[in-house]
């Protein structure tokens, strides 16, 4: 793979600062509580300017659930590739979803609870959970064996 098929080093760079900024607002969050959390700590934390960080997000809150939704997108992707072959695809689609939201002891359910005990965490989660749309729906045209992109109505 070149450069300009992994998207590039701008590409690259601008995604780690994301990341870096939802890990830490993620983090301070489970640290501090939501509320006690704010854009300064957020951005200086991830090694950003505020400016930086205004960049990347318009809320605490929407840094805060960026983690988890985007980790539960991969998740629900890499769930339905692994459903039985045989399976129809709709099945598919809804064990896949229904199993990463609600198996006990998965990976980021303390997150999970974080997000849905504070209403400013729900609605951004919400906004946010659209995110699943892309992985979701590379999953379902794998799966559906086609050459054609797949566009996921949620």
């Amino acid at each position: 793979m070149d450069d300009t098929e992994k998207g590039g080093l701008r590409e690259r760079k601008k995604l780690a600062t994301r990341e870096a900024l939802s890990a830490a607002a993620l983090r301070l969050a489970m640290e501090r509580g939501p509320e006690n959390v704010r854009v300064d700590d957020i951005a200086e934390a991830a090694g950003v300017s505020p400016r930086t960080y205004n960049n990347y997000f318009s809320s605490r809150e929407q840094a805060i659930v960026a983690a988890v939704a985007a980790e539960r997108a991969l998740r629900v992707g890499a769930a339905v590739r692994t459903r039985p072959a045989g399976e129809p695809l709709s099945r598919a689609v809804v064990e896949a979803v229904v199993e990463q939201y609600s198996t006990g002891g998965e990976p980021g359910r303390a997150e999970l609870a974080l997000i849905t005990s504070a209403p400013g965490l729900r609605a951004a989660f919400l906004d946010t959970v659209s995110a699943v749309e892309q992985p979701l729906a590379a999953a379902i045209a794998d799966r559906a064996g086609g050459d054609e992109p797949v566009a996921a109505v949620l």
